[in-house]
């Protein structure tokens, strides 16, 4: 089975993270699935790309199914894959939506914070517990999405941001829920990213993002909090603490 599931219609792709067993979380093969399918989307002229997850949530991190037989330096290789691929979705030329449900943590939520449009069907949840095994990934970003305050007080507590909370924040764009909902959206979303010619979209995308400096410097705090010794121990006590909390 692969990792994820492509589609297009029209200029339209849809690409369904498809592991819903564990939870849609990221694993090396998802993160080359997906590169794989934005090569396709921009060779293709796509307006629009859309992120959905299958089964009951979007996505809910690192794929961290193999913890035991891997080391520091095969997980950082891996965390700076994902990292990588966050800053390909920010500064895409092409317009990107996150339509998020269910559990939305770690990098599954940096994920939606990293696209330009971010809709969440009625129930989700965010959690942002990277820094809790002493990572730095997606924080500028966030901070851009809700304000530098609130991402500060988000990744320090680790606490959740339900929907509505998402929502106030600026995380999220609106809230849907039934099928109709969700095709009217899309319908919308491909209406607003077709109104411009490809050219006139790339220019559009190279001026919102034309620091190219500062996404070079999200990777370097990333690898630099990555790189402390002790990264697979870390990872494992936070998974020990948060299995005994419940």
């Amino acid at each position: 089975m692969n990792a994820i599931e492509v589609s297009r219609k029209s200029s339209v792709m849809t690409i369904t993270l498809n592991n819903p067993d564990r939870g849609n979380a990221l694993s090396p093969s998802m993160v080359q699935e997906i590169n794989q399918a934005l090569d396709r989307a921009e060779a293709k002229s796509q307006a629009l790309v859309v992120f959905q997850g299958a089964g009951k949530h979007f996505c809910t991190g690192f794929d961290l199914s193999d913890l035991a037989d891997v080391d520091d330096d095969i997980l950082l290789s891996r965390i700076i894959q994902i990292e990588l691929l966050l800053a390909r979705i920010w500064s895409a030329p092409f317009l990107t939506l996150a339509l998020a449900k269910g559990r939305t943590f770690g990098a599954g939520a940096d994920l939606v914070a990293s696209c330009d449009r971010r809709f969440a069907q009625t129930g989700a949840s965010f959690s942002f517990p990277g820094a809790a095994f002493g990572l730095v990934l997606g924080t500028r970003r966030l901070g851009e999405r809700i304000g530098r305050d609130t991402a500060q007080n988000l990744i320090l507590s680790g606490g959740f941001l339900s929907d509505i909370d998402s929502l106030k924040a600026g995380l999220l764009h609106d809230l849907v829920s039934l099928p109709d909902e969700i095709e009217a959206l899309i319908e919308t979303e491909t209406v607003t990213a077709r109104r411009l010619n490809e050219v006139t979209r790339r220019q559009i995308s190279q001026a919102l993002n034309p620091d190219i400096a500062a996404l070079d410097n999200d990777l370097a705090n990333l690898v630099r909090s990555a790189s402390v010794p002790g990264l697979k121990k870390r990872i494992e006590d936070y998974r020990a603490s948060v299995m005994a909390a419940r």
